[in-house]
């Protein structure tokens, strides 16, 4: 009951219509920037969540939709920088490099964005599933202090972060419908499913071949007629 509760103040309406499909470059300056120097929020539509206490169908959100989240970075030992990215029933696994994100004004790189997938288990022997994370974090150039004003009482707010945050967009990867298999939580139980070839040039060759053939056959039964009816004449 208390998570239920919880996931229902974090989630925000908005109306019927309304999408929110921030870009990176959004994300990083307007969201994660604002929320590290303590500065106001455009919105309040991204809630503060730990993701890794949940599985990622677990965490509250439209079906079907992108679900962003607030997430401070945790040290998987204490004295370590390396995040801890075990989750409820598995864990987020990096996949690839660190991907730049770019200011649209000074093209300078402003955040880094991580790409995860979740296993289900432990690993190094999880399941792997559909489910996505990009996760975004600050890069130097993006670390300055968020350009608001501030009354006196507050500029140490606004001067120095606060927190590890990072900001993060939650997915189920789509797939075709011909790749489609029966799924459970982004799980592919099954996939009977095999690739096969048609080489329509043979198709139309042997048509053809076919055609021949027939013509042939007639062509055949004319001449075989008309030696008949000649002998008859004779």
């Amino acid at each position: 009951m208390e998570k239920e509760r919880s996931f229902k103040e974090a989630m925000v309406k908005l109306p019927p219509g309304f999408r929110f499909h921030p870009t990176d470059e959004e994300l990083v300056i307007q969201y994660l920037k604002r929320k590290v120097f303590s500065c106001p929020l455009p919105s309040s539509i991204i809630a503060d969540i730990d993701i890794y206490k949940h599985d990622p169908w677990e965490l509250p959100g439209e079906e079907g939709q992108e679900k962003y989240f607030f997430n401070i970075k945790e040290a998987k030992y204490p004295n370590g920088n390396r995040p801890n990215r075990a989750a409820a029933t598995g864990y987020w696994k990096a996949t690839g490099i660190d991907k730049p994100v770019l200011s649209s004004r000074s093209n300078q790189v402003v955040g880094m964005k991580k790409s995860l997938v979740f296993y289900r288990g432990k690993a190094p022997k999880g399941v792997k599933t559909d489910w996505i994370m990009h996760e975004y974090r600050l890069a130097e150039a993006g670390a300055k202090p968020c350009n608001i004003s501030a009354r006196k009482s507050s500029i140490q707010n606004y001067m120095a972060p606060v927190e590890d945050w990072v900001v993060c967009r939650i997915f189920l990867k789509k797939r075709g419908p011909k790749r489609e298999a029966r799924v459970e939580h982004g799980i592919h139980l099954s996939s009977n499913y095999r690739t096969g070839f048609i080489d329509f040039m043979l198709q139309q060759q042997n048509s053809r071949n076919a055609r021949e053939d027939i013509n042939n056959e007639e062509s055949s039964s004319c001449s075989s007629t008309l030696t008949s009816s000649s002998s008859k004449s004779a």
